[in-house]
């Protein structure tokens, strides 16, 4: 067993308070609320209130006992929802202990949880829920006979009902106390500050203040930003701010996770100046208009080199629920999975597992000069939503690993604050489909084309048609998207404008829908057209770069050459893909030199064949 904290020593004593009650603590919370998410939310606020509030708290005999009216009453605020319905995929009898607690009247409910989850003399649980003994006792046993009946068992098996729950709540992932103990800290200096500001908004009240000098000097208009937090709460409970500076990472955090030297943080505010678009690919100032709290924090590196500046951002954002904070996220996301800068592609997307409830990471490449990577990682945990962008020059790798610590370091911070939710393990990302976007999610769209080789100017595409033709047909297969068969038919043609090049030039996309075993002789019907095409005239020639097949998906690509006349050869890039019941074909005609790599060609081909996972069925 570790040696016991020494009293003299706050921060051993807070610490190890956290490590010996907390599981039990969000026990009792969840049995009492049935809420999982508010019950870890209000835990974790106790303990940030409690390191507020230490000199206070370590001077009690019992300081669970003050933590919990704490973690009860804020667990009860937040959660709105019926018993049980936050939680989708609960074990049946842990579903039904829960439906049976929410049953007993409130009162009836805190004197059970009490009796069997912080058992203690009989005056100090009848303290605690504000009733004398004798009527305490009375509620408890008509708790226990209720409960009892709601769960058809014996009174003496109550307490064995409860250890699923206990089993479950150990698997919860904590932030660490350090975190806790930041989040206590910052909430202090900010109720310092909140007590200025309404002394000075007294003053401002009267139309006044006092300067140094003792003259009364008027004031014209008092300074406020949006998304100010309120200094109080309802029931006279101080309010803890939504999200404060310390929540956020730090120029040191960064310096240890990314490649660079001398990191530093430039400026942090609630980005409230100017239009407020400052990351890359922002849409808008922030995700949640309505959300309750914002900040912004931009770091850069020291070591400038020869290249473009290394550098790193964070927005955070707080929403009024778990569903606004949803959206907020799948807004975020949106704004990387459908950039609208131009020159900009998508080089990759990832899901990442274990970091707080939802959370992805985004490789991009900007094509303009200075050209640029970046890596995005948006992530939510509770109500809270925060992006973190890495953005360094084309030299370098994409730096996947130390964006997805990066990610990990913000929600593990922001986890620990009051309106935070699932914290962070061991960090997984996975490679995923890219995010559905565009009137059409099956088809390719401008953030998914490889920049063209000697051309500055930016991909434009066309309004996606029905497929009455096939643009992106050759002259090999001339393959076809009509007739009764093929449904859901549709095309669109990606041009260049204003860059000089010739009308032939373009990438097109064509795609529709068949029955399986159709779908699959679709596929096999364009690949024998042009593995004969070469046989069948001498003035043509075929390369296949790529083929895959799977029960699933198929795909091949291939360069299609052919000698017009004796001055004029004509290249095409070409790939036929299928996805379930879905097919497609994707045709590129560069212009001499003004193309595209080989590999650039057959990455884009594997980019059309993710999205067409999202063509409707036949």
């Amino acid at each position: 067993m570790p040696p016991p904290a020494d009293p003299a020593d706050p921060v051993e004593a807070f610490d190890e308070l956290y490590q010996r009650t907390r599981d039990r603590l969000l026990l009792q919370t969840w049995a009492l609320t049935g809420d999982l998410t508010a019950a870890r939310s209000a835990v974790r606020h106790a303990y940030v209130v409690a390191w507020h509030h230490w000199r206070k708290v370590s001077r009690r005999d019992d300081p669970e006992a003050w933590l919990r009216p704490h973690a009860w009453a804020y667990a009860q605020r937040r959660h709105t929802a019926r018993l049980g319905h936050r939680d989708k995929d609960l074990d049946p009898d842990v579903k039904a202990t829960l439906d049976a607690l929410a049953d007993l009247p409130v009162g009836q409910r805190r004197m059970l949880l009490l009796s069997l989850l912080a058992p203690g003399p009989s005056d100090d649980m009848a303290r605690e829920v504000g009733l004398p003994r004798e009527e305490a006792e009375r509620e408890l046993h008509a708790a226990a006979v209720g409960f009892s009946a709601l769960r058809d068992v014996p009174t003496t098996d109550i307490a064995a009902q409860l250890d699923p729950l206990a089993a479950a709540v150990a698997d919860v992932r904590w932030p660490r106390p350090s975190i806790l103990r930041r989040s206590g800290s910052g909430r202090r200096r900010a109720h310092t500050l909140a007590g200025v500001l309404a002394t000075v908004g007294a003053l401002v009240v009267s139309g006044v203040v006092v300067g140094d000098d003792g003259v009364r000097t008027s004031l014209d208009r008092a300074v406020t930003g949006p998304r100010a937090s309120a200094p109080a709460a309802p029931g006279g409970e101080e309010a803890q701010p939504p999200l404060v500076a310390d929540a956020l990472l730090t120029g040191e955090q960064v310096q240890s996770r990314v490649r660079g030297t001398g990191w530093s943080e430039l400026r942090t505010d609630g980005n409230t100046e100017g239009d407020g678009i400052v990351l890359p690919c922002q849409a808008d100032r922030y995700a949640d208009p309505r959300g309750t709290g914002a900040l912004l924090r931009v770091f850069a590196a020291a070591d400038r080199g020869t290249g473009p500046r290394r550098t790193a951002w964070q927005l955070a954002e707080v929403s009024r629920n778990e569903r606004a904070a949803r959206r907020t996220f799948r807004r975020t996301v949106q704004w990387y999975a459908a950039c609208s800068e131009p020159r900009v592609q998508l080089l990759s997307t990832r899901t990442v597992g274990a970091v707080g409830d939802q959370a992805m990471l985004f490789t991009l490449r900007s094509w303009s000069r200075p050209v640029r990577t970046t890596v995005v990682g948006v992530g939510r945990t509770g109500l809270l939503t925060t992006t973190t962008v890495l953005r360094v020059g084309n030299d370098d790798r994409p730096d996947i690993s130390g964006g997805t610590d990066l990610l990990a370091d913000a929600v593990r911070e922001m986890c620990a604050m009051p309106d935070g939710g699932s914290c962070v393990g061991r960090p997984d990302p996975q490679l995923a489909r890219a995010v559905p976007i565009g009137e059409v999610p099956s088809l390719l769209s401008e953030i998914d084309l490889p920049p063209v080789q000697r051309v500055a100017a930016p991909w434009t595409g066309s309004p996606t048609v029905r497929a009455d033709t096939n643009p992106a047909a050759t002259p090999c297969d001339r393959t076809s998207f009509t007739g009764g068969q093929v449904s859901n038919n549709v095309t669109r043609t990606f041009v260049v404008l204003d860059a000089g090049l010739p009308a032939e030039f373009g990438l097109s996309e064509t795609a529709g829908s068949l029955g399986p075993r159709k779908a699959r002789a679709f596929v096999d019907g364009v690949r024998r057209r042009v593995a004969r095409c070469a046989e069948d005239d001498l003035t043509t020639e075929v390369r296949r770069l790529e083929t895959s097949d799977t029960k699933k998906e198929d795909l091949t690509v291939w360069v299609v050459t052919t000698e017009v006349s004796e001055d004029t050869t004509v290249r095409y890039l070409m790939a036929v893909l299928r996805s379930g019941t879905s097919v497609a074909q994707v045709g590129f005609v560069p212009a001499g030199r003004r193309t595209m790599a080989d590999e650039a060609f057959v990455g884009l081909a594997r980019r059309a064949l993710e999205r067409l996972h999202e063509h409707p069925a036949p």
